[in-house]
């Protein structure tokens, strides 16, 4: 099997074919929720109530009926589940101590846009119309952008155009789709954990970590994504120490990767020092909550298992085996693909991903190789002999006798599904999956692992597989299925995932 080539006129084709495929997806859920909601009544009407603010403020300040009332409605139903919380937080702020579970990115989007963009649309739907408006357009229009950029991810990490269309189209389909249509914030964590992966594997680190530290502000395990840097950290504190043997370089890379790791997690934590301030500051100690006097306040970890009972092993219940079977399909996917990508790597593992050939290394050089610092410090030393540079020349990585060595042979594992370079994914796809089956409520484990590529590399390759091919129609009759029966549930405000 040879490396297909990339071409930039079939590239373009392709990404556009993705981004029609991800707004007729849109389409697609958006018009099924209206559907499922107009032919039957919610399980539970009392997300339709919104009492004042405890506090006034004066974005939610009194405002005359909306004149279209029948459009505010269709708007107000699609706030069910946690967008009543998203919508709230929006509007009044951090009211109630549970409403801290859920991070200020997307409420802080809906509260900028409906004073901004679309607040001539308050005295017309009202402002609570305006806002479920806002996390609409805010959810989907991030999605849109998330499938492009996990398109431009997957041609990079392998190698393979038809590959990465395929993985791309099917997560336009996912079976998460209702939540990426609906206000909550899968669409915004995704687009820029994907899109910081991918700044990442570009070589423009700045724009990453910025990313990363979003996904952070709109998910609590955007901070996971600070593996990708560790990950990094760790191979190019390799190669400066025993390929260019330079231990000042080593000391650079160790405490930069530190501090972006550092920035990653910065708006998480500062948003728990911003509850802890609001809840427990100036308090007596006899009157502040529980966790306030804890020696590491986390209000995020006390509200989960406080409100919500998420804990190690707390959810191994027998009546909750219908969440179980109800993960069951993401979750065996995502064993699958971990057990496939092992089997078939077990080096990879055990060698925490150095024992990848040179060439492998080079396809992705920004995961394992000190491109980009070696090539500023060249460019801030011209005086330097040629031979001089030639030291820091990303494919001069061994001494001669490595250049006289015979060229190693294209391996299929040099690309796609099987590539070293999907290691550190299938890493952090474990860590997810391991969290969601012991940790949290299992039934979310659907949504919770959607945004993690290598689900779509893996079942891309079992499409692409002759002898595999009966999975990848069992892959697409679970995401089909996974939609009608969200949009239908979900919409009407009974438990799905």
């Amino acid at each position: 099997m040879a490396k297909k080539a990339i071409d930039p006129t079939s590239m373009t084709r392709n990404e556009t074919l993705v981004l029609k495929y991800a707004v007729i997806s849109r389409i697609l859920v958006l018009g099924l929720t209206l559907l499922w909601r107009s032919f039957l009544e919610p399980y539970d009407t009392s997300a339709a109530v919104d009492p004042p603010c405890l506090r006034p403020n004066e974005i939610a300040g009194d405002y005359p009926p909306p004149k279209f009332a029948a459009a505010a409605k269709i708007l107000e139903n699609g706030i069910v589940w946690d967008s009543v919380y998203f919508v709230r937080i929006a509007q009044c702020g951090y009211e109630y101590e549970q409403t801290y579970a859920f991070l200020p990115l997307l409420p802080f989007c809906i509260s900028v846009l409906s004073r901004s963009v679309f607040a001539p649309l308050v005295p017309v739907i009202g402002l609570r119309a305006v806002m479920a408006l806002c996390g609409y357009v805010v959810s989907n229009l991030a999605f849109l952008l998330a499938a492009i950029y996990l398109f431009r991810l997957s041609v990079i990490i392998l190698k393979d155009p038809e590959a990465a269309l395929r993985a791309s189209i099917l997560f336009c389909f996912n079976p998460a789709s209702i939540f990426y249509s609906s206000i909550y914030s899968e669409s915004l964590y995704a687009l820029f954990s994907i899109g910081g992966v991918y700044h990442l594997i570009s070589g423009t680190s700045s724009i990453a970590v910025f990313w990363f530290a979003l996904s952070g502000f709109a998910r609590s395990n955007g901070v996971l994504n600070a593996g990708y840097i560790c990950f990094r950290t760790m191979h190019r504190a390799y190669d400066a120490l025993y390929m260019k043997r330079r231990i000042h370089l080593v000391v650079q890379v160790v405490i930069t990767g530190f501090l972006q790791c550092v920035c990653i997690c910065l708006p998480f934590v500062a948003f728990q020092a911003y509850g802890y301030y609001n809840i427990c500051h100036g308090r007596n100690r006899d009157e502040v909550r529980p966790w306030c006097k804890a020696r590491v306040p986390l209000l995020y970890n006390f509200i989960q298992s406080h409100y919500w009972g998420v804990g190690f092993l707390r959810y191994f219940q027998f009546k909750q085996l219908p969440n179980f079977l109800l993960a069951s399909p993401i979750l065996s996917l995502a064993v699958c693909s971990i057990l496939s990508y092992v089997k078939s790597r077990p080096e990879l593992f055990l060698s925490l991903g150095f024992q990848a050939s040179n060439e492998e290394k080079r396809s992705t050089s920004r995961l394992f190789y000190l491109e980009d610092i070696a090539e500023s410090e060249v460019t801030r030393s011209p005086g330097k002999t040629s031979s001089n540079m030639g030291n820091h020349d990303i494919r001069q990585r061994k001494p001669s006798r490595a250049r006289d060595a015979p060229a190693e042979p294209k391996a299929p594992e040099n690309f796609g599904f099987l590539s070293a370079a999907v290691f550190p994914f299938v890493v952090h796809l474990g860590l997810l999956t391991a969290t969601a089956f012991f940790v949290m409520h299992v039934q979310v484990a659907t949504r919770f692992l959607s945004a993690s590529p290598p689900l779509y590399w893996f079942a891309s390759y079992l499409m692409a597989a002759p002898k595999h091919r009966r999975w990848g129609y069992m892959i697409w009759t679970y995401c089909a299925a996974y939609i009608l029966l969200g949009s239908l549930l979900f919409s009407n405000f009974y438990p799905f995932t």
